[in-house]
C-alpha cells in the first residue's frame, strides 16, 4: 500500500483532505512536501490540466488529467514531465486538487462532486 492510498479512501468517502505529498514528477506546479488539498471529484466534468487523485495500475498518484475519453468515462493520467501512467475509469478518480500552497488551481471547485 503507498502513501497515498489512505488519502485516497479518505477522498472517495467524501472528505476534503490537506497533505504533503513528496516526490518531484510534478514540479513546478506542485513541489515535494508542499501542502495540497483535495476534495472529492466529478470525473465527468475533468479536462486536461486538472491535478487529480487518481488510481492507475494498481497505483495512486497525484498527477495531471493528460486527455479523456467521455465516451468510454475514463481519463489518462500523465506527470508533468511527459510520462503517461496509463488511462483510468471515472470510477478510480478519487478527487481534484484544490489548491497548493494556498493558491487556488483555476476551475477547480467547480468540478467538485
Amino acid at each position: 500500500m503507498g502513501a497515498l492510498d489512505a488519502v485516497a479512501r479518505r477522498v472517495a468517502e467524501g472528505a476534503t483532505v490537506e497533505f504533503r505529498p513528496s516526490g518531484t514528477s510534478m514540479v513546478p506546479l506542485i513541489r515535494s512536501r508542499q501542502a495540497v488539498v483535495v476534495a472529492p471529484a466529478d470525473p465527468a466534468l475533468l479536462a486536461p490540466g486538472d491535478i487529480v487523485l487518481a488510481r492507475v495500475a494498481g497505483t495512486v498518484y497525484l498527477h495531471l488529467v493528460s486527455a479523456v475519453d467521455p465516451a468510454r468515462r475514463r481519463v489518462q493520467i500523465s506527470n508533468n514531465r511527459g510520462r503517461v501512467n496509463g488511462w483510468t475509469g471515472h470510477d478510480r478518480v478519487y478527487g481534484i486538487c484544490l489548491s497548493v500552497d494556498g493558491v487556488a488551481r483555476p476551475g477547480a471547485a467547480g468540478k467538485l462532486r
